[in-house]
C-alpha cells in the first residue's frame, strides 16, 4: 500500500521485531526448565493423591508418589524441589517437637528421593509451621504473644543438621528469626556437612498471598485461620530498605542463596537485591500468586499458558536466578513439547 507520508528515522526498533527468529536473536532474557524448582507437598500413608482445593492441579503425595513425580520433574529438566510436610493433626504439638524427629515425613522424604533420583537437587524448608498446634514458624512466647527468637533458631539448627543427614542438598530456613543463618552454617560445619547448601529464605514478607500454602501444610487449619498474623517476624511489605537489610544479614552469615518471598508483587525488590549482590538469588512465586492466575484461567479471562509464561518471564527478567514455582512441571512439558529443549 502506498503511503506518501515517510518520517526520516535513523532507528526503527521495530525492525528487529519484524520475525520469530530476528526477536529470538534480540531476546535479552529467558525462562528454562533448569531455571525452576517445584515445591511439592508430601504427606504419610500411601493413599492416592489429595487434590489441594485452592491449588487446582496440585495435590498431596505419599512418599512413593512423590519419588515418581520427582522421576517425571527431573526427565523434563527441571533442576529442584522444594519439599513440604502435611503433618497428620496428632503429629503436631506447641512446642513442635516432631520437627526433631529422626524419622519424620519429610527426611523420610528426602531419604526415598536421593535413593531413587540423585540427580535431583532436595531443598526442604526449616521452619516449624508444619508441626505446631498454633501455625506459627517457631516457639510460640505466649506471655510475650511472639516467638522466641533464640529458642527457635537453637531448633532450627538441629532440624537443619538432621535434614544434611538424611541426604537433602539445600536447607532453606523461612523463619525469618534473627541470626538462624549464621547458627545453621555453624552446626552444619560442626557435624561434618560443610557441603550441605543454605537457601535463605532472606526478605520474606508477611503477605496475604501465602493462604492457599496454608491450606496445603496443614498451619491454617491448626491456627484456625488462612490469615495468621505473622508480622512480628515476616518483612513489612512497606520496606525497601529494611529488606536490604536482612539480605545483607544472611549474606554476612553465610547464606549460598538468597530469596525473595514472593516474587510478583515484589519484583522491585529481586531487582533491589540483584545489583547489592552477586550470590545466586531465588524468588517464590507463592500459592497465592498461582492460585489467581489459575482462578482467572479457570473463568476464561486470561490465557493460562500466556500468563504463566509472563509471569515467570518477569521474575527472571527482574534478576532472579532461578524461581520456586508450582507452575514448573507445567511450563517444562509445554517447553519440551514446543521443542526449544532442543
Amino acid at each position: 500500500m502506498a503511503n506518501r507520508f515517510r518520517l526520516e528515522l535513523p532507528r526503527r526498533p521495530r525492525r528487529m521485531r519484524r520475525t520469530g527468529s530476528l526477536r529470538a536473536l534480540c531476546c535479552e532474557t529467558e525462562v528454562r526448565p533448569s531455571h525452576l524448582i517445584q515445591p511439592l507437598f508430601v504427606m504419610d500413608g500411601e493413599e492416592a493423591p489429595e487434590p489441594i482445593e485452592s491449588m487446582p492441579g496440585m495435590a498431596r503425595l505419599s512418599i512413593k508418589d512423590l519419588v515418581g513425580e520427582c522421576r517425571e520433574l527431573r526427565a523434563l529438566g527441571i533442576s529442584g524441589v522444594a519439599l513440604f510436610p502435611k503433618l497428620s493433626a496428632e503429629r503436631k504439638t506447641d512446642d513442635g517437637r516432631e520437627a526433631l524427629n529422626p524419622d519424620t515425613l519429610v527426611l523420610r522424604a528426602i531419604r526415598a528421593i536421593k535413593a531413587a533420583v540423585p540427580e535431583i537437587t532436595v531443598i526442604t524448608d526449616l521452619a516449624l509451621d508444619p508441626y505446631t498446634l498454633h501455625g506459627h514458624d517457631g516457639l510460640w512466647d505466649a506471655g510475650a504473644q511472639d516467638l522466641a527468637n533464640d529458642a527457635t533458631v537453637e531448633l532450627l539448627a538441629e532440624m537443619a543438621v538432621l535434614a544434611a543427614a538424611a541426604g537433602v542438598d539445600m536447607v532453606a530456613p523461612s523463619d525469618m528469626m534473627d541470626g538462624r543463618v549464621g547458627a545453621i552454617r555453624a552446626a552444619l560445619d560442626d557435624h561434618g556437612f560443610e557441603a550441605t547448601a543454605i537457601m535463605a529464605y532472606s526478605a520474606k514478607f508477611a503477605s496475604a498471598f501465602y493462604g492457599p500454602f496454608r491450606d496445603a501444610v496443614g498451619s491454617a487449619s491448626s491456627a484456625g485461620t488462612h490469615h495468621l498474623d505473622k508480622r512480628t517476624y515476616q518483612l513489612n511489605p512497606a520496606n525497601r530498605r529494611e529488606a536490604l537489610t536482612e539480605v545483607a544479614l544472611d549474606e554476612a552469615e553465610g547464606a549460598d542463596v538468597l530469596m525473595v518471598k514472593p516474587a510478583g508483587p515484589y519484583l522491585d525488590i529481586i531487582r533491589e537485591v540483584r545489583e547489592e549482590t552477586e550470590l545466586p538469588l531465588a524468588a517464590y512465586q507463592v500459592s497465592g500468586e498461582y492460585a489467581q492466575i489459575m482462578a482467572a484461567a479457570e473463568r476464561g479471562w486470561l490465557d493460562l499458558e500466556r500468563c504463566r509464561d509472563e509471569s515467570l518471564l518477569a521474575i527472571r527478567r527482574a534478576g532472579a536466578d532461578m524461581i520456586l514455582t508450582y507452575f514448573a512441571k507445567a511450563f517444562a512439558a509445554t517447553f519440551a513439547e514446543s521443542g526449544d529443549a532442543q
